[in-house]
Order: C-alpha cells, then sequence, then structure tokens
C-alpha cells in the first residue's frame, strides 16, 4: 500500500492538482486535512472518477478531513470517540471541528488528522489544543489496549515540530506555538504509548520540511517546518518500508503550503 498525507489548503481550489499528483503518484490511500469546505461542497466525482472511495468531514469554510481510497474504505467515523469541540467564549458552547476522520483500508485503520494550531501560547486555543491531543492520545492507547496487533496509521498535519531539527530557526520558534515544550511533550505521550514516527528514519537528512510559509519566500529559502508525519502501531510500523517527502509538489502555481509525505506498506 501506497499512503500519503497531505494538507491540501482549499480542495476546491487544487483539485485538478490532487487527481493528477494522485494519478502520477500512484497512491491508494490519501488522507487529505484543511479541505475547507462543507460535505456538500466537496468534489467527490473528480475522485470517483479516477477508482477512489471518499468519506469527508467538513463543517464550514475552515478546516475539513477527508480519505481517499483505491483499497476499500469501511466503517468510517467522524471524529474520535471523545473529541473536544472548541469556543473562544467560555460562555458559549464548544463546537467540534471537522479535525479527524477514520476509516479502514485494506485492514489498516488510517486516521487523517488536523491537530489545533494552537494560534499562540496565551490563546484558548492553545489550551484546546493540547485538550485536543489529551483525548486523541487516551483513545489512541485504548485502541492499542483492546488489540495489541492493531494496525494504526495516525497521520496529518501535527502542527507540531517534535524536535529543533524540524524548524529552520529554533531561536526564531522559541516561545511560540509547534515548538513549546507541552506540545513536545503531548507528541511523545503517543511514543510513549506504542506508536512509532516511521517518516524520519526515512527522510532524515537536514533541513527536511513538509511545510513552508507562503510569505517571505520560505520556501525557496529552505526555511520550513516538518509538522506533517505518520505515527504508527507497532504492528503497522513493522510493514513500513519507506517514506518520502513530495517536495516537487510545493513548486509551482496553485501550490499548497505543504507537500505530500508518502509511506511505503509492505
Amino acid at each position: 500500500m501506497r499512503l500519503a498525507t497531505w494538507n491540501v489548503n482549499s480542495v476546491r481550489s487544487r483539485q485538478d492538482r490532487i487527481v493528477d499528483w494522485l494519478q502520477r503518484s500512484d497512491i491508494d490511500v490519501l488522507a487529505m486535512q484543511e479541505t475547507k469546505c462543507k460535505d456538500e461542497q466537496f468534489p467527490y466525482e473528480r475522485f470517483r472518477e479516477i477508482g477512489y472511495e471518499v468519506a469527508h468531514d467538513g463543517l464550514s469554510q475552515w478546516n475539513g478531513v477527508a480519505l481517499l481510497s483505491r483499497v476499500g474504505l469501511e466503517d468510517v467515523q467522524i471524529g474520535f470517540e471523545d473529541q473536544p469541540g472548541f469556543s473562544k467564549d467560555p460562555e458559549i458552547e464548544a463546537v467540534r471541528e471537522a479535525r479527524a476522520i477514520g476509516a479502514t483500508c485494506d485492514g489498516v485503520r488510517v486516521w487523517s488528522l488536523y491537530v489545533p494550531n494552537g494560534r499562540d501560547l496565551a490563546d484558548p486555543h492553545y489550551t484546546y489544543k493540547l485538550e485536543w491531543l489529551a483525548k486523541l492520545e487516551a483513545d489512541a492507547q485504548a485502541w492499542l489496549s483492546a488489540d495489541p496487533q492493531a494496525q494504526i496509521a495516525l497521520v496529518g498535519d501535527w502542527n507540531i515540530a517534535p524536535t529543533d531539527a524540524d524548524v529552520w530557526d529554533p531561536e526564531l520558534f522559541e516561545g511560540k506555538t509547534h515548538t513549546s515544550r507541552p506540545e513536545r511533550a503531548a507528541f511523545e505521550t503517543f511514543v510513549d504509548a506504542g506508536f512509532a514516527e516511521v517518516t524520519r528514519q526515512f527522510t532524515s537528512e537536514p533541513r527536511t520540511f513538509t511545510y513552508w510559509d507562503y510569505t517571505q519566500l520560505r520556501f525557496p529559502k529552505k526555511q520550513g517546518m516538518r509538522i506533517d508525519m505518520a505515527l504508527a502501531s507497532p504492528a503497522l510500523a513493522s510493514r513500513v518500508s519507506g517514506a518520502s517527502i513530495d517536495r516537487e509538489e510545493r513548486k509551482g502555481k496553485g501550490a499548497s503550503d505543504h507537500a505530500p509525505v508518502i509511506l511505503e506498506i509492505s
């Protein structure tokens, strides 16, 4: 199986590019994030025409996650069981955002995840981010406890750079989101629970990133971040034979600010 994750930053704006890339790259399963559309606006037929089953969760012009599969798409689940919602006003009830969708694809339970950004260390969104990650980790740990041989892939835009090597200038990010100690600690809880980040061992060259901001020519200057990753359960991690980051797809007119990350599963 070739499993990919890609924050497409608007599926409607980039559907031609995504279709072309899927066919050119021979992808079996694609987890998408930041689709930025409601369910009724999603271009289902474009992907069905080229042989993919589609599951999407989108509530507005923000967030949005999807799974595309040509090897089966079973037991679709919108959100994880204890997924928290968000409200910046404590007097207003928190609302679930479209940030997680799971399905079984040829025996692998794939989750497309768009972890909250956090915005700023003093912002309520940062507290929400940490709570969201804690709830996801608790559920993920329960899945493994229930079935240690479960094949689970937690893939997507994690909005965390786990190490200083994952940002182009660690000093610039000091005191900001994505690199704070609580966020990095939250990421490590998944590793402690038994999940392995399986892309790094195959893409370990210095300054290997998956995201480059549109501003200030970050991409040509190689000023990026590694925040798009894949965490695999033990049974699945042993099957991962390779990984790559398609940096070429970040180039050219109309590119997303993220590059696709691809896993080879034997």
